[in-house]
């Protein structure tokens, strides 16, 4: 299976060893016998920053937000009709997963752990790696559901790995952040870490936000271990303010542009329009976040692209693209951001999970996505109007629902994100495509295996988790996802 052949790391040279009698006369001095752990860190977060970015492979962020309906196609309209059926993960495994293992080899196998000391303590180094890499892996199991896991990345060991169950991978992400959280130390931070400057702290934030984050995913299926992992990781410290907030860097550079723009761009395409289904609803509670979101269009107004009607409305140019703020060539990415943390502990509160004023919370979610967004065009008076709205104003009767309506437009261009939070609430309320490509009538609820690569050379494993999770189509819901 591709996911655990001989890996070439991109932009690394990996040296061939001689024999042991020509040893010396066969190393080239100028080339490493092993992969530089700081490039290899880079690397995998390169990849985590294409993940949360709008246009990129495997649908990774786009796909969701059509079907939470942030997006809509503008030329080709079977995106946003549900057509692609089947989606690979080969990429994210054979690419940053396989990075952070071998990361992690180095770090512990005795005989290399003191030479990669150059780019980090061996203990800052491991706790950045378990923490990415279970990131990686709550992100792909919240999306496909069962995956290989605890079989995964065993190279030439293991080429057909068995499916681990979603609630079995969802139990080992939360001891992995929180011991791999505890495993940093005060030697030498991290070199190549460009997401957080190799920052302790930062990185034990991030952390606890993605346990918090995952215990609020089992609100319906168990609901009490759910509260305990939550109040755990809150104790623990998650995002604390805006300038947490944990975002991805593209730079003003064609080899690390922002997606979006290369779509825009670049390429000239313009294929994804933001949705009237989102732009209507923010025109309709006077959002001041719709300008910093959206693009006018050629007219100048606010007009979101009809959502999944075919054949085409017109060209793109009538409708709003994404706003410069997330399409710019050097518009970052939100991996995580202060104002889901606060949703999230608005929802915990409000299902008695916590202590804490459901309302007071959600009104601190707003401020917080309000003041991200507008920066420093940020008013107390514009987020004291705004929340003030009947259809804002917090109603503890319909308390979950507005919650997660607020949280669908905080997470704007965060598909995987907002389209979690959606299957878990089922709020805001949306209309399914009216004519889907994939033999379905319902919004999918996960993506399908690459069959191409499972069904054929893992099969029987893969025949084995479809007995057991379900049919491999986008209407077997996934362990947490319970009506």
């Amino acid at each position: 299976m591709k996911l655990h052949k001989s890996i070439l790391f991109a932009g690394l040279m990996l040296s061939t060893f001689a024999c042991k009698d020509f040893e010396e006369m066969n190393v080239n001095p100028n080339s490493p016998l092993l992969p530089n752990t700081s490039s290899l860190f880079t690397g995998a977060i390169r990849t985590v920053g294409t993940m949360n970015s709008q246009v990129g492979p495997a649908g990774f962020n786009i796909t969701p937000a059509l079907y939470v309906q942030q997006f809509s196609d503008v030329t080709y309209i079977e995106d946003s009709r549900y057509k692609t059926i089947n989606f690979s993960y080969n990429g994210l495994y054979a690419g940053p997963l396989v990075n952070l293992q071998a990361i992690i080899d180095q770090n512990t196998n005795a005989a290399t752990k003191a030479s990669v000391t150059t780019y980090g303590s061996n203990n800052n180094q491991l706790a950045i790696a378990r923490i990415l890499k279970a990131y990686i892996f709550q992100w792909m199991t919240d999306r496909w559901g069962d995956i290989p896991y605890t079989q995964a990345l065993k190279g030439d060991q293991n080429f057909s790995p068995a499916f681990d169950k979603q609630q079995d991978i969802y139990t080992a992400l939360f001891k992995e952040y929180k011991e791999a959280a505890a495993q940093f130390d005060a030697g030498t931070a991290v070199k190549g870490d460009i997401l957080l400057g190799g920052s302790a702290a930062r990185w034990k934030k991030f952390a606890a936000t993605q346990r918090m984050l995952a215990a609020l995913q089992l609100s319906k299926v168990d609901p009490t271990k759910g509260k305990a992992e939550f109040a755990a990781a809150l104790a623990d410290g998650p995002l604390a303010s805006n300038t947490d907030n944990v975002r991805y860097t593209f730079l003003a550079d064609a080899n690390n542009e922002n997606p979006l723009y290369t779509n825009y761009v670049r390429s000239n395409r313009k294929d994804f329009a933001v949705s009237s289904t989102f732009v209507d609803y923010l025109k309709k509670v006077n959002d001041p976040r719709l300008t910093y979101m959206a693009a006018p269009n050629q007219k100048g107004e606010y007009v979101g692209a009809p959502y999944a009607v075919f054949p085409a409305a017109g060209p793109a140019q009538n409708f709003s693209l994404a706003a410069s703020t997330v399409a710019a060539q050097a518009a970052p990415a939100n991996i995580v951001v202060y104002a889901e943390v606060l949703f999230a502990q608005a929802e915990a509160a409000k299902l008695g999970w916590i202590t804490g004023d459901p309302k007071a919370l959600y009104e601190s979610a707003i401020k917080a996505s309000l003041q991200q967004w507008m920066g420093t065009a940020y008013t107390d008076a514009a987020y004291t109007a705004y929340i003030a709205q009947p259809d804002v104003a917090y109603a503890d009767a319909k308390g979950i629902e507005q919650i997660a309506t607020q949280r669908w437009i905080a997470l704007f261009n965060e598909g995987n994100s907002a389209w979690n939070s959606w299957r878990r609430t089922g709020f805001p309320v949306l209309k399914p495509a009216a004519s889907p490509l994939n033999g379905g009538t319902a919004i999918p609820r996960r993506l399908a295996y690459p069959v191409a690569t499972e069904g054929t050379l893992n099969t029987t494993n893969y025949n084995a988790v479809i007995a057991s999770q379900g049919k491999d189509d986008p209407y077997t819901r996934i362990w947490w996802d319970k009506q």
